[in-house]
């Protein structure tokens, strides 16, 4: 059994794992990061393997405790990987990003495979047929879109992201609603499309916290995964486990 840690640019998530099936998913502030694995450790002491991403601007360490009872694999730019990682930059690559080519592979092996992720910044991350990971894009999520034209105008309110609204907008609120959404809903099928032209057989799949508000009004077809990046810690973390 595997508990996977995900430490995000907002909120932490545990996971508790029996291979490859999701037993528990516990979204939690990361204030109480350390009293929740503790408690998960108790309630489960079955769970062997412990997998750390943290790709928040703040430094963590796992407990001492917690490393004495547990195989722990902390992800970072040394960690073995399930895929052929041609980056540029690879030492600048999240560990959200490994993790959702991780998955990619995982579950679309042999496959073109875009992943799209809709959280606080919005990813693309493309590997080929050949599993290798190229690269992709990072625009701004839904909530710094609205936050910045709060904060970098003077009389424009701050709206909370809502359903995908109608092209026109009737009012300042309603514009800045339909502008933010539809623009964005845009933005992703525009790049798929863009994907698409030179890897017809493209898999698409959108995951992060937005992807439900956003996946329905996507033209192009694509699969919604909320759990995705856990799956690929899970992943990493057996990959690392058999070497």
């Amino acid at each position: 059994m595997n508990l996977v840690i995900d430490i995000g640019n907002s909120i932490a998530k545990l996971a508790v794992f029996q291979q490859d099936k999701i037993l528990k998913k516990i979204p939690i502030g990361k204030s109480g990061l350390k009293k929740s694995i503790a408690e998960t450790l108790q309630l489960h002491p079955e769970i062997k393997n412990v997998v750390v991403s943290n790709v928040s601007s703040a430094e963590w360490e796992l407990p001492m405790e917690v490393r004495n009872q547990v195989k722990v694999v902390e992800l970072s730019v040394s960690t073995l990987l399930p895929f052929k990682n041609s980056y540029g930059t690879p030492k600048t690559l999240g560990n959200d990003r490994r993790a959702l080519m991780a998955a990619a592979v995982k579950h679309h092996a042999g496959k073109d495979v875009l992943v799209v992720d809709a959280g606080t910044c919005i990813t693309y991350d493309f590997k080929t047929a050949e599993d290798e990971y190229l690269g992709g894009g990072i625009s701004p999520g839904l909530k710094m879109r609205f936050l910045a034209l709060h904060n970098f105008t003077a009389n424009l309110p701050l709206v909370e992201a809502g359903e995908v609204h109608e092209l026109i907008g009737t009012s300042t609120t309603s514009s800045i609603t339909s502008g933010v959404m539809n623009g964005t809903v845009m933005e992703i099928d525009g790049i798929i499309n863009g994907y698409k032209e030179k890897y017809p057989n493209l898999i698409c799949i959108i995951t992060g916290g937005d992807a439900t508000s956003l996946s329905g009004n996507l033209k192009n077809g694509i699969f919604a995964n909320s759990n995705f990046l856990l799956e690929g810690l899970n992943y990493i973390l057996e990959f690392n486990i058999d070497q």
